[in-house]
């Protein structure tokens, strides 16, 4: 494998009329990647923590998700059985295997089947955490891992996202630079997932349809904990 790599490396090199680095200009590389700098944050990714949280829930019904904001945790069954009513689904959820979600109180729910573990054909709605949630743009940054499988995202065609408002930042660069510290230097999950709203094309006759590739709905569910500079260190100690 280091054999292949070096040879298309060269490859490369030629191809750009490039020699191999100098020590000065690795030095350089090693300094940049050891400190990335922030590009040209927009004034909408730097507003108050508040007002980001506003923001969040505004992006995402203008990209036809829905958002419902709660106090706790302990409101979230209840939520998640009213949104499926809501919907007319079938009162059946496939939860990420994670014990912040594990651990709330379900058994409030008695009609609502919850399964946890990767996602099925069958299932129509999933449940997950997410790694952050990003103003500006409305974006929902999910971080693969054992408790928390990529296929929940996208098998079923609703998912129910639980966000909390610690999680929420203004840009894109914060979310980066929370996933490097909480992975460490030169480490990442398998697959970082930045999601949008639900699925959706215009390739057919430049028609928006949803539930093209993936959920034809998205709910999130953004929920207060009291701690909006804290990260989401409890969070991804799940994911």
């Amino acid at each position: 494998m280091s054999g292949s790599r070096e040879q298309i490396m060269a490859t490369l090199r030629r191809s750009l009329k490039r020699e191999q680095p100098s020590a000065e200009e690795r030095a350089q590389l090693e300094a940049r990647l050891s400190a990335p700098q922030p590009g040209l944050i927009p004034a909408r990714g730097q507003r108050p923590h508040g007002e980001q949280l506003d923001l969040m829930e505004e992006m995402l019904v203008e990209l036809s998700a829905s958002v419902v904001r709660l106090r706790d945790d302990a409101e979230v069954p209840r939520a998640v059985a009213d949104y499926l009513k809501g919907e007319n689904l079938p009162p059946k959820l496939r939860l990420a295997p994670r014990d912040d979600l594990r651990d709330l109180p379900w058994d409030s729910q008695p009609l609502l089947e919850v399964a946890e573990g990767i996602a099925e054909e069958p299932d129509t709605a999933s449940l997950t955490g997410a790694f952050a949630g990003i103003a500006e743009t409305g974006t929902l940054m999910m971080a693969s891992g054992p408790e928390a499988p990529i296929t929940l995202n996208f098998l079923p065609e609703n998912h129910i996202v639980v966000l909390r408002a610690s999680q929420v930042v203004g840009a894109y660069e914060e979310a980066w630079t929370r996933l490097r510290q909480r992975y460490g230097s030169g480490v990442m999950p398998r697959a970082v997932n930045m999601i949008t709203g639900p699925s959706r094309t215009g390739d057919i006759e430049q028609t928006i349809q949803l539930g093209a590739h993936g959920p034809r709905r998205l709910h999130v569910i953004l929920v207060e904990d009291g701690d909006a500079a804290g990260g989401s260190d409890r969070d991804e100690r799940q994911a």
